[in-house]
């Protein structure tokens, strides 16, 4: 089988990666080594899904359509001068490319064109217009988006052979209007074990994630909890932060990739909050990321939580910030306790929601959609 998957990455790392104080020259290399550099620091999922893919003997290739430099480099590598075929609709100056630019569409295109692909999973189902996928209908078989992120109101779906989800209720939504969608959970990349660097820091309690206007319950949550326990943050800094005394206090700087697994790694316990789309359901990537890494998760309670991990034996749970204070101080003066739960978890995640394991399903999955 051959997947062809369509990836986009945050500005703001983006704009890291080709700092030159980052990686000097970078922009300037060619494809295959900007992708190397770029997967290292094993942001988002990394290279997880096609480099288990491969594993698994099938074919598979990623691009990541938001990187200006990656997507201009594998154009030139293949015989196109941008400029002198497409007309440039902007002049960029950051290193990620603007959905809407002139040759966004067409550079993807070309590169599903060129790879003949039986199957293209698209991350990005909010950037690409329908109209693309209805123009290049014959150049694959099936078309597969997956989401777990807020869902405007105004998407047409009717391109998509089948839709993802880590989230049980957008399963559920997708068959009820009609569009083909199956369960799929999130996983761990076991590589980082042995790859994240040493460090001599210690964190007594950790959170990494976002604090947004989108994320208004997890403020007031965070807010309550940082009033209570040692706490400390890393995310985007956002007004939501530097408004607030005891955010901006805890507050330690925004952190990809590596940086964020050393931490959780470095922590005793790391906190989990799930946004409002979640419902009552568990689902997201911290659940595995921090599980893996070695830390004791303290999650918000969700009636699917059981099948990913044993409450309270793998993970611990709360239900409301009074409860999740209370769980804290709990587990940091009882440090057996605390490190028998993270090693359970631990074990569990390597075992069982690892991502050689998750893209065999996936894989079977698309040949039920095939």
């Amino acid at each position: 089988m051959r997947v062809f998957i369509i990836n986009i990455d945050y500005p703001g790392f983006l704009e890291g990666l080709y700092a030159p104080s980052a990686h000097p020259g970078l922009a300037e290399r060619s494809y295959e080594e900007q992708l190397e550099v770029r997967n290292r620091t094993r942001f988002g999922i990394s290279d997880a899904y096609p480099a288990n893919l491969r594993r698994l003997g099938h074919d598979a290739m990623e691009v990541h359509a938001n990187n200006f430099y990656l997507q201009r480099a594998w154009m030139r590598e293949h015989g196109s001068d941008l400029k002198a075929r497409w007309p440039w609709t902007f002049q960029p100056t950051r290193a990620f490319l603007p959905f809407k630019a002139g040759w966004f569409e067409r550079v993807l295109e070309q590169q599903i064109r060129s790879f003949e692909p039986d199957v293209v999973l698209n991350h990005a189902p909010y950037e690409i217009a329908p109209g693309f996928w209805r123009r290049i209908k014959g150049a694959y078989r099936v078309l597969a988006a997956q989401i777990a992120a807020p869902l405007p109101s105004a998407v047409d779906w009717s391109p998509y052979d089948l839709v993802i989800s880590s989230l049980p209720n957008y399963v559920e939504r997708f068959n009820a209007q009609g569009v083909r969608s199956e369960l799929f959970r999130l996983g761990f990349d076991p590589r980082l074990i042995d790859e994240v660097p040493e460090s001599s820091d210690r964190h007594e309690v950790s959170f990494v994630g976002s604090l947004s206007v989108r994320h208004r319950h997890r403020i007031d949550w965070l807010r309550r909890v940082g009033r209570a326990v040692p706490l400390s943050i890393w995310g985007p800094r956002t007004s939501a932060i530097t408004r607030d005394p005891i955010l901006n206090g805890a507050y330690r700087g925004s952190a990809w990739g590596m940086q964020m697994y050393r931490i959780l790694r470095d922590s005793r316990i790391t906190l989990n909050h799930h946004i409002g789309i979640a419902g009552e359901y568990a689902n997201n990537m911290r659940l595995y990321e921090a599980t893996g890494m070695g830390a004791m998760l303290l999650t918000d309670w969700k009636v699917n939580l059981a099948d990913m991990f044993e409450p309270d034996v793998e993970v611990a749970t709360y239900r409301d910030p009074d409860d999740c204070v209370q769980r804290i101080r709990l587990h940091l003066d009882d440090e057996p306790r605390r490190a028998e739960i993270a090693a359970s978890g631990q074990q569990r995640t390597l075992r069982l929601h690892n991502y050689e394991r998750r893209m065999d399903e996936l894989a079977g999955i698309f040949r039920e959609c095939a």
